[in-house]
C-alpha cells in the first residue's frame, strides 16, 4: 500500500482517519490558527498524474493535515494522557516525551500525564511497573540526554491486558513512540479499544532511525543518525588513509532501507564504496566486491572507504537459520564481520596486505540526544500528536509529508518499508559521489 499503489488505485484505498465521536468542546488555544477537517496534503505534486486523475474523475489521494481543531473531543479537565516509549533508542525520544507533556500542561491545561515505564510491558501488570507521573518540572531538561527517560522495551504484550491497565488508569489518551512493530502493538490496542467503545485515543508518534515508515517523509532521529555517522566517516577515512592499502568498513542502520548509509555517504563525501538492502552485490566475480577493490588498489588508490547498511548481502547467508527479535523483526547477519573476514582472507590468498579497520558505531549514534533541526521535528511532532488525540482521532500516525504533518492510519504507516528508489536522484547522488561504479564495472574508470 506504498504511494504508488495508492496512486495507481485510488478507489481501492481509503486514507480517512478514525474519529470517537463528535467533537463539541471549544478549544482553549489561543494565538493560533485552527485546521479545518477538510484540509488536507495532496500524495504527489506531479502535474501529470495529477492531470490524469482528474481525467478519470478522480480525486488526487490526500491526507488529512495535521493541526489544532476549533472543536475538541476531550475536556481537558477531564483528560488523563499516558506516553509509551518502544522498541530500540534513537535520538530524540526524551525530546518528543517533554513536547508532548509541555503541549498537554501549558497549551491545553491537562494536568494529568502519565510515563508509561519500559515500553508495552509497562502495561501489563505482571511485570510491577508503576506509571511515572509527569510534569514540566520533571522533564525539564531531559531532552538534553539521550535515550528515553521512560525506558524501553521490544516484544508484544496481549491487548486486552493493555487496554484493561488503561481502564483502571482512567486513560483516555495514548501515546505511542515507536517504530513500525511499535505502531502495530498501538492498532491492536485501538482495534481492542474500538471493541470495548470506549472513548480512548492511541496516537503514534513514527520512531525509526531507519526512516523506512510508509506514507511518513522522514522520522526524528534519522537526521541526528546522519550527523554522528559522518563524524564516525571521518574517523574511518583518517584511519584508512593512515595505512597503505588502507580499508576502513563502517556499518551503519538500516536494515531493509540504507537511508542513512546514503545520506551519511552523501554528508562526507570520502566514501569510496556504498552499500545499501535496496541493490545486491555479489564477491566473487568481474563485477564483484572484491575485484571493485582491487581494481581501486591496482589503480593507485592507497585507501578506501566502505559504508554497508546492515541489511546489506543478506543473500549471501542463504542456508542460514533466521531469526527474530522480541518485536517479530528479522534478525539480520552480521554482514560487517562477515566482509571483514572474507576481504582479508580473499586479498591474503592474492598476497596483498590490506589495512583493514573495522567501525560499527550502531549504539553509539543510537544513543545520543537529537540536535538542530531534528530536535525542532521532535517538539513539532509532538506538538501535532497532542492535537489529534484531543480533538478525539485515534488509531492514526502523525507524519511529515510534503512539507507539512499530516495523519496517517496506522496500517498505512506499517504496510511495507519504505524503500530507497535506486532508479531516484539520491542513489544516482551516491553513485556520482563514491564513483563505485568505475571499480564494480571491468573496464571502468578510476
Amino acid at each position: 500500500m506504498g504511494i504508488e499503489d495508492i496512486l495507481t488505485n485510488p478507489a481501492a484505498h481509503d486514507l480517512s482517519i478514525k474519529v470517537l465521536g463528535r467533537a463539541s468542546v471549544a478549544n482553549v488555544l489561543t494565538g493560533q490558527r485552527f485546521v479545518e477537517d477538510h484540509q488536507r496534503v495532496a500524495l504527489t505534486a506531479d502535474a501529470r498524474r495529477i492531470q490524469d486523475l482528474a481525467s478519470q474523475g478522480l480525486a488526487v489521494p490526500s491526507l488529512e493535515q495535521a493541526g489544532p481543531r476549533s472543536q475538541i473531543f476531550h475536556d481537558p479537565s477531564w483528560t488523563r494522557a499516558a506516553i509509551v516509549t518502544c522498541g530500540g533508542l534513537a535520538p530524540g525520544l526524551n525530546a518528543v516525551i517533554k513536547g508532548l507533556v509541555q503541549v498537554l500542561w501549558f497549551d491545553y491545561g491537562v494536568r494529568h500525564v502519565f510515563g508509561i515505564p519500559y515500553g508495552y510491558r509497562g502495561l501489563n501488570p505482571s511485570f510491577r511497573h508503576s506509571p511515572i507521573q509527569l510534569t514540566p518540572e520533571l522533564v525539564d531538561t531531559i531532552h538534553e540526554e539521550g535515550g528515553t527517560m521512560l525506558g524501553s522495551s521490544r516484544g508484544e504484550q496481549a491487548p486486552n491486558v493493555m487496554v484493561d491497565t488503561l481502564q483502571r488508569l482512567n486513560i483516555n489518551i495514548l501515546f505511542c513512540v515507536g517504530g513500525d512493530g511499535t505502531l502495530r502493538g498501538a492498532h491492536a490496542i485501538a482495534e481492542e479499544i474500538s471493541l470495548r467503545k470506549l472513548p480512548i485515543s492511541v496516537v503514534g508518534i513514527p520512531k525509526t532511525i531507519d526512516n523506512d515508515l510508509n506514507l511518513v517523509d522522514h522520522t526524528f532521529g534519522f537526521e541526528t543518525a546522519v550527523y554522528k555517522a559522518a563524524e564516525i566517516i571521518t574517523n574511518a577515512h583518517m584511519e584508512a588513509r593512515g595505512a597503505h592499502n588502507g580499508l576502513s568498513i563502517v556499518k551503519l542502520m538500516g536494515r531493509d532501507s540504507g537511508f542513512i548509509a546514503a545520506y551519511a555517504t552523501l554528508a562526507n563525501t570520502v566514501v569510496n564504496l556504498c552499500l545499501v538492502p535496496e541493490v545486491p552485490f555479489e564477491l566473487e566475480g568481474a563485477g564483484g566486491l572484491f575485484e571493485a577493490l582491487r581494481r581501486r588498489f591496482e589503480r593507485g588508490k592507497t585507501h578506501a572507504v566502505l559504508v554497508v547498511a546492515e541489511g546489506a548481502g543478506q543473500h549471501l547467508f542463504e542456508g542460514l537459520p533466521q531469526v527474530r527479535d522480541a518485536s517479530g523483526n528479522v534478525l539480520k547477519h552480521d554482514v560487517g564481520d562477515y566482509l571483514v573476514d572474507k576481504i582479508r582472507h580473499h586479498f591474503e590468498k592474492l598476497g596483498m596486505d590490506l589495512a583493514i579497520r573495522y567501525f560499527d558505531p550502531s549504539y553509539s549514534i543510537r544513543s545520543v540526544p537529537a540536535r538542530g533541526t531534528d530536535a525542532i521535528f521532535c517538539t513539532q511532532l509532538a506538538e501535532n500528536a497532542v492535537h489529534a488525540a484531543m480533538s478525539g482521532r485515534t488509531d492514526m500516525v502523525v507524519g511529515s509529508t510534503a512539507g507539512r504533518f499530516t495523519h496517517v492510519p496506522i496500517p498505512y504507516a506499517t504496510s511495507e518499508r519504505k524503500k530507497l528508489d535506486i532508479d531516484g536522484p539520491l542513489w544516482h547522488a551516491v553513485l556520482s559521489s563514491t564513483r563505485q561504479m568505475d571499480y564494480f564495472r571491468p573496464g571502468g574508470r578510476g
